[in-house]
């Protein structure tokens, strides 16, 4: 059965039956002082409810305000310049705002609706296709405005109540309103037709069992032998074909995805062991620790150490 955006229903029902969704974090905050921050990145999925004020970010040289009751979804993975606050923002890179962050942003108990202080909320959360890949990166879309979803609101302030409730099976609660909250995301892309063909082309995960094996492959030897040689003894493809067939089907080279599962990896593990940042350079894959610093704040904008201290708070 096809919809009349010509999407197979099937193959989106299979797709969503492969996701492994999980809420990372959902807070309430105070903006103490309105802040624009450049180039803000994070490799988890991010949707932020203003309560009362103003949001903005930049998009293609535009600027692009949140209205009230409207929310701004941020695929991991995506780079953007985004403003809380109107009145003279300061204007920060991820690396300034991470060091002092409790000078712009107060975590609070519940949102403040009639306080004289801006505030917003947010949930972070991941979308993991085959458990390999993060849905919403792979689309490589933009991020971008929610409007006239009450559905999709509801499920976000279920999330939000259920995440901060000292109630029997929330954590439960929090994981049913994460999943559903993953399906209204993906229908609101269909039905106001955003970024349709980005999503048909995630048909040929459930068409390619060489693909598949792949990115399981991938996942699994993170820290080990991943070259092109190899990824061709694993999908037996010859190696000067392995890399063309992995970009027609996931959209870039295999080994800018492999650097981004590693540093996906890594951020994860800052974030929840006490591990050195040499052992997880090790961990993902890269031998030389010095190497792994530049990557790692090429991509994130601030060091390994500094991104330890933002999971602590995240935006």
């Amino acid at each position: 059965m096809k919809n009349s955006n010509n999407i197979n229903i099937r193959d989106y029902n299979k797709i969503i039956d492969s996701l492994a969704v999980q809420c990372i974090k959902a807070r309430h905050i105070r903006v103490l002082q309105a802040l624009t921050i450049d180039s803000f990145y994070d490799v988890e999925n991010i949707v932020i409810l203003p309560n009362k004020g103003t949001i903005s970010y930049t998009q293609a040289g535009a600027q692009q305000q949140v209205a009230p009751g409207e929310m701004l979804f941020i695929p991991g993975g995506q780079p953007i310049t985004i403003t809380y606050g109107r009145n003279n923002p300061l204007q920060l890179d991820q690396e300034a705002f991470t060091d002092d962050h409790q000078r712009y942003f107060q975590a609070m108990a519940a949102p403040d609706l009639e306080g004289q202080l801006e505030n917003f909320s947010y949930i972070t959360f991941e979308a993991k296709l085959l458990e390999a890949v993060n849905f919403f990166t792979s689309l490589a879309i933009p991020p971008f405005i929610i409007k006239d979803n009450a559905h999709l609101s509801n499920t976000l302030k279920s999330i939000l109540l259920e995440s901060s409730a000292a109630t029997i099976g929330n954590a439960r609660m929090v994981q049913t309103y994460t999943e559903q909250l993953v399906i209204e995301i993906v229908r609101h892309l269909i039905a106001n037709h955003l970024f349709t063909d980005n999503l048909i082309t995630h048909s040929h995960y459930f068409k390619d069992p060489r693909l598949i094996k792949l990115l399981h492959y991938i996942r699994d030897n993170l820290g080990g032998n991943l070259s092109n040689r190899k990824l061709a003894a694993v999908a037996h493809v010859s190696e000067d074909y392995v890399g063309q067939y992995f970009k027609m089907l996931i959209g870039i080279n295999p080994q800018d995805y492999i650097e981004f599962q590693r540093m996906e990896r890594a951020v994860k593990l800052l974030s929840t062991t006490q591990k050195s940042i040499r052992d997880i350079g090790q961990e993902v894959g890269f031998k030389d620790t010095a190497y792994f610093c530049r990557r790692f704040r090429m991509r994130f904008g601030i060091p390994a150490g500094k991104m330890r201290r933002k999971a602590s708070f995240s935006i």
